[in-house]
């Protein structure tokens, strides 16, 4: 049996973080209006934001974008970065390779699948 301590926030019953609500929300806002018709493959990735202990799947299937607030265990790539860090790449303020090379940002997984988040906040 786990001790309180070694429990997730998500056995505890915690619920999302104030900011990591605000973070989502203003994410799925700007990835509402992104058309993914003529995205012919699938994606599907995870963005952790490690300062908060919580994270959220980006995930194009059959042309339909989907954000939600969930860890995604079948993805192809984990995306580490502090929540400071991905409000930046979010807004366009942090260039995402070089978030990479410094090591703002950690990729487990699929690299190149990775790299097309970005796609999901051009303009």
């Amino acid at each position: 049996m786990k001790s309180i301590g070694q429990l997730t926030k998500h056995e505890r019953g915690i619920t999302m973080s104030e900011k990591f609500k605000s973070i989502f929300s203003e994410l799925k806002e700007k990835s509402a209006g992104f058309d993914a018709s003529a995205c012919n493959e699938f994606l599907a990735l995870q963005v952790t934001l490690k300062d908060l202990d919580e994270a959220f799947y980006v995930e194009i299937k059959d042309g339909k974008l989907t954000v939600e607030p969930h860890e995604y265990n079948d993805r192809q790539a984990n995306l580490i970065i502090s929540s400071d860090n991905f409000v930046k790449l979010m807004n366009g303020n942090l260039n995402p390779v070089m978030a990479f090379t410094t090591g703002k940002l950690k990729v487990e997984g699929d690299v190149g699948k990775a790299s097309q988040l970005s796609r999901v906040f051009e303009k």
